[in-house]
């Protein structure tokens, strides 16, 4: 059950994102925000990009205004409110299905690609002492930058499928617009067909 905490003990269980959801009793919600702040670290280490932390930024300060707007309710709001994941799984777990199947063969080959970067990396770092200073350089240079740039082409990939798609969903406007004023335009009353 949950119930209200101590204003101390709240503010300073705040300041880790997850945590001061978690002493209030919401476990779910405390999970889920964890998770969101933790898992950018995660990535930044395996990609070796320090710009995912900041999505750590966002993160930390939605967890810390959630826990504060939650103290601040009355009573009866506070106690009718329920402890759910911030994702609503069962509501899209279809769709995640779909989207899996869809994408299947494009989620594969980032898996492959990332098991492949792994072990690379393990591999290199046994193997790295027995080249020359300035081919170890260029390959340690080469492997830092290879996962970076894959991010970047996926990126811009999304970039150009979403472009793509909005370009098409506007031609598609257009030409229901077209068919729609040549209907009416058609359809005038006082007008007589020869």
């Amino acid at each position: 059950m949950t119930k209200k905490k101590n204003g101390f003990w709240t503010f300073c269980f705040s300041l880790i994102p997850g945590a001061g959801e978690m002493y209030m009793g919401f476990m779910k919600m405390g999970i889920c925000l964890m998770g969101l702040f933790f898992l950018p670290f995660f990535c930044a280490i395996q990609l070796n990009m320090a710009e995912l932390l900041l999505i750590d930024v966002l993160v930390w300060f939605y967890s810390f205004f959630h826990v504060h707007n939650l103290r601040a309710m009355d009573d009866e709001e506070f106690y009718a409110l329920e402890d759910t994941f911030l994702f609503h799984f069962s509501e899209v777990q279809d769709y995640s299905l779909d989207s899996v199947k869809k994408y299947q063969k494009i989620i594969g080959a980032g898996l492959i690609f990332w098991g492949i970067s792994l072990l690379w990396r393990n591999i290199w770092d046994m193997a790295a002492y027995l080249l020359p200073d300035f081919l170890r350089h260029l390959v340690n240079n080469v492997t830092y930058r290879l996962p970076q740039m894959a991010l970047a082409a996926v990126i811009i990939w999304l970039g150009v499928v979403m472009i793509r798609g909005k370009r098409e969903e506007i031609y598609e406007k257009n030409e229901a617009d077209r068919g729609f004023l040549t209907e009416a335009l058609e359809g005038r009353p006082g007008e007589k067909e020869e």
